[in-house]
């Protein structure tokens, strides 16, 4: 019997995670993932060339981030099989002047099709969800998947979460590590809710030590910081801030370090609604 490598030997026993779609989101989050060390990594995209680059050059990083796994990059599916989570990064990316619903038509049959051929190959994965309108294509998703919901999440308030604990930081002159903050409800400016009067610094409310002015001023900032990304950057949406996140969550599932995130998940009379997401 021909010996295994050790590269694959220790592969068999890690976990893995497929990357949909290569573009800038996938490819932070396949950087935070070797970074860390959390599973073996599949970067998958349509286009020729680019997640085997991606890939390529993320291995040569792995002295650095010292990394022990297997980093591949694939237009296959098949190359999919067996892996514990699913990120689905692909889609269109939101432009100046665009809402996140604008992305919706496009979006939706990429994600219908993206989730039909993981499914194929990985039927018990846990699905995230990073493209957007994330909070439909999350419910989309997990229509076609036919998985349990609590195997289909959604990126959602965790993005805006971490934005708002930035924000704070950032006025009150602190590490962003010492905020703790959370932003609940529909990922999008008019529909986020970020619950600030539970925001504190080391247990010290927010409101103790900034003045209504400027946490309103950080609130709204919250609510538009998807769009002022996208108003800087001009021909794409944010990628650091998500891939970090996504990243996070991530290793939180891979690790059961039962961590608390507000995602989006479908709902089943959680706080009076059904058939929600």
């Amino acid at each position: 019997m021909a010996k295994l490598s050790i590269k694959k030997e220790r592969s068999m026993k890690r976990h893995k995670v497929s990357i949909i779609g290569a573009g800038a989101v996938g490819a932070i989050v396949a950087q935070n993932l070797a970074q860390r060390d959390a599973a073996d990594i599949v970067l998958l995209d349509v286009a020729e060339g680019i997640p085997q680059g991606k890939a390529l050059d993320l291995l040569h990083a792995s002295p650095i981030y010292k990394f022990h796994g297997v980093i591949e990059g694939t237009n296959d599916y098949a190359s999919t099989v067996d892996s514990n989570i699913v990120v689905i990064t692909a889609g269109m990316p939101r432009k100046p002047g665009m809402s996140r619903k604008d992305l919706l038509s496009t979006n939706a049959k990429i994600m219908r099709d993206v989730v039909s051929e993981s499914m194929k190959y990985s039927p018990e994965a846990v699905i995230m969800v990073v493209a957007n309108p994330v909070d439909v294509l999350t419910h989309i998703a997990y229509k076609k998947s036919g998985l349990p919901r609590n195997r289909v999440i959604g990126l959602s308030g965790t993005l805006d979460s971490i934005r708002l604990q930035s924000f704070i930081a950032q006025a009150v002159g602190v590490s962003a590590e010492d905020v703790m903050a959370m932003v609940i409800g529909a990922h999008g400016k008019d529909n986020m809710l970020p619950l600030m009067r539970l925001a504190n610094v080391c247990g010290i409310p927010v409101k103790e030590l900034l003045d209504e002015e400027t946490l309103e001023k950080i609130e709204k900032r919250t609510r538009e910081a998807g769009a002022e990304v996208v108003s800087l950057l001009k021909t794409r949406s944010a990628f650091y801030g998500p891939g970090a996140i996504v990243a996070e969550m991530i290793e939180a599932i891979l690790k059961d370090r039962n961590k608390v995130f507000p995602a989006a998940v479908y709902l089943t009379g959680e706080y009076g609604i059904n058939d929600c997401t």
